[in-house]
């Protein structure tokens, strides 16, 4: 075993010895930038300036012991008074101007004795030749070096700062975060079986390298993590490195480069360094799908220096040193929706997708967020989680807690404890954002003009329920309205929406892409029924830029209505671009037809919720259906829903 104790008593004694030795330096230094070492005299020297001094020797004459001019014919001589009752010497200096009228009107006219100081008089007494401040010459000459050059030395303080602290393409600006300083655990993943799955194989062939060797897999488990924002990601390699007790170094994609040619590359290899440094450790770079970018793209030779060097590093044939660093990287794009560089994609052994949690995992974050909340903020009693995961579909993980941290700020500026009606209320403001019903409140007719376009939406939205004869709870229960309202929406710059439920993503058929785009067409519609065909306003325009992609993907790139399925948009050739713009405008125009022969058959209807709609500015969903099921019940001739549903010719 090592003698820690002399090993330390030698560090010591070096550290002492080095003290030592930059104190000498430092000593030689000053003494170097300093004047000529002063020479003690019998009599202590007085410097000065003032010229009364020299007026006051025709009174003192009596007291005069001896005078000398020093350097007369210099640009400022000098008068060395001693009297013979003081112990000092005063050493004058003055302009050569002032010596001269000084000599003749006080030393010449008044007959005092003077001699002129000899070379060798002056050689030992060097004292007297220095000015009144030589004792603050060594700071002021340093404070005017500093005055010169400040530019300099600041940037050179801050390159030393970036040095020891880092900056963003050097290479030093991720620490080593130890892992009993990583927040969280594996089990704050709610839900996501699967992924759990994939991350205890991974922790498996980390921790039993061994095993897998033996398989004659020795290269380092490099890791991928795709998938949509908000989804986890970034926190799942807090957690794996937390699990497997090893160090982690945290860097962004973008934030390696530097802004000069050979930053990224340098910033990598010196958090490289680092990680081998630690042995063990976890390298993580975030939002890092620029280095995923297929090379050779660019026009300058150095553009993929940063992925080149990447790519070196990550082979893993170099050397041990980075046998055991962990890459992982984390992108909300992966090879099947961005084109990738199919080397650097080898390199990852291990690739982890994350997907948006489905309806239950939605609830049981939600209920995951609320725990963590104080009970009595929480009504539990009138929460329906249920209720609010199946209207929040197509939300991250990161979003459900926005909309519970934002019904938390509702329910603490109204005082209310956090119920289903505040979540959804919550929901409405992430989504939508903040209304306003004074924006409107005195446009009448732009405001009955955005209720028709908005119940254009909902009656579509519910057309293909009425058409199967469902009865009105059943049609209200599958409906994924929320609410109508004419409020104005500075986020969208819209007067009115219709807040609708999102679904879980799925596979749409034709019959259901065509049903959202007569629901897209239902606004318009019902602004062309009421108003006329040159009534139409220009706020279908979001709408029909909707409609318009829709009906591109069925048209063009999945060749819904012809035997020949390709998809158009990789041709380029003459005349094929004519033929699908052709039955893009057919099949627009057929559905537009179809909606607009719907909104006729539900112009009673639209006309009579539209009067309660402009009083109260706003209709849930219970309410629209309510106001429905009493328009049923006064129409005589409208015993079943079916009835309600226009026929199509």
């Amino acid at each position: 075993m090592p003698n820690f104790s002399s090993l330390a008593q030698s560090l010591k004694k070096s550290y002492l010895r080095a003290a030592i030795f930059s104190a000498v330096v430092l000593a030689i230094i000053i003494a170097s930038l300093q004047h000529e070492p002063k020479l003690i005299l019998s009599s202590p020297v007085v410097q000065s300036q003032d010229i009364s001094l020299i007026t006051k020797l025709v009174a003192k004459r009596s007291e005069l012991e001896y005078l000398l001019l020093a350097q007369p014919l210099s640009d400022f001589p000098r008068y060395v008074i001693k009297y013979k009752d003081q112990p000092q010497i005063l050493v004058v200096k003055v302009p050569s101007t002032s010596h001269i009228n000084l000599e003749r009107e006080v030393l010449l006219k008044n007959d005092i004795p003077y001699a002129i100081a000899q070379p060798e008089w002056l050689l030992n007494h060097k004292e007297v030749l220095q000015d009144p401040s030589s004792q603050n010459d060594f700071w002021q000459s340093t404070g005017a070096f500093l005055a010169r050059n400040a530019i300099g030395l600041l940037l050179l303080l801050f390159m030393l700062f970036a040095l020891k602290k880092g900056l963003p393409g050097l290479g030093f600006a991720s620490p080593v975060i130890k892992p009993e300083n990583l927040k969280g655990s594996m089990d704050d993943l709610v839900g996501m079986e699967d992924i759990k799955r994939e991350v205890a194989h991974l922790e498996d062939m980390i921790r039993h390298r061994d095993i897998y060797k033996s398989h004659n897999i020795d290269k380092p488990f490099n890791v991928m993590l795709t998938g949509p924002a908000g989804t986890g990601k970034t926190k799942l390699a807090g957690y794996l490195a937390k699990k497997l007790d090893i160090p982690l170094i945290q860097a962004s994609g973008s934030g390696l480069e530097s802004g000069l040619v050979g930053g990224g590359s340098k910033a990598l290899n010196a958090i490289y360094k680092k990680a081998c440094a630690q042995g063990r450790c976890l390298i993580f770079l975030d939002e890092a799908q620029t280095l995923f970018m297929p090379r050779g793209r660019g026009e300058r030779k150095w553009d993929d220096d940063t992925a080149n060097t990447l790519l070196g590093l990550l082979d893993g044939i170099k050397s041990d040193e980075g046998r055991d660093v962990i890459w992982v990287v984390a992108s909300n794009f992966d090879e099947c929706s961005t084109e990738m560089d199919e080397a650097m994609l080898r390199r990852f052994t291990v690739k982890i997708n994350f997907r948006l949690p489905n309806k239950s995992e939605r609830r049981e974050l939600l209920q995951v967020f609320l725990r963590r909340k104080d009970e009595k903020c929480v009504a539990w009693d009138r929460l329906d989680l249920n209720y609010v995961a199946e209207i929040t579909a197509n939300l991250s993980p990161a979003l459900l807690e926005a909309v519970v941290e934002r019904a938390s700020m509702i329910a603490i500026e109204e005082n209310k404890q956090i119920d289903s009606e505040l979540l959804c209320r919550a929901f409405e403001r992430c989504a939508i954002g903040l209304t306003d019903r004074a924006m409107s409140a005195d446009k009448d007719k732009q405001r009955e003009r955005v209720a028709l376009h908005e119940l254009g939406h909902f009656f579509m939205q519910i057309d293909p329920f009425l058409r199967q004869g469902l009865p009105l709870n059943q049609v209200k229960a599958q409906s994924s309205l929320l609410k109508i309202s004419t409020e104005s929406v500075s986020k969208l710059g819209a007067l009115g929406y219709v807040l609708s439920a999102s679904h879980d993503n799925g596979l749409q058929t034709l019959e259901e892409l065509e049903q959202d785009v007569m629901q897209l067409y239902g606004g318009v519609a019902a602004e062309e029924f009421f108003y006329g065909a040159r009534g139409i306003s220009i706020g279908s325009q979001n709408d029909i830029q909707k409609a318009t992609a829709r009906l591109d993907l069925m048209v063009n790139q999945l060749s819904m209505y012809s035997h020949t399925k390709i998809d158009y948009h990789h041709f380029h050739r003459e005349g094929t671009g004519d033929d699908a713009l052709h039955q893009l405008e057919v099949k627009s125009d057929e559905l537009y037809s179809r909606t607009l022969q719907a909104i006729k058959g539900y112009a009673e209807l639209i006309a009579a919720i539209k009067t309660t709609l402009l009083e109260r500015y706003v209709l849930s969903k219970d309410e629209v259906f309510a106001l429905l099921d009493e328009l049923m019940t006064t129409r005589t001739n409208a015993p079943h829903v079916a009835q309600l549903a226009p026929t199509f010719h």
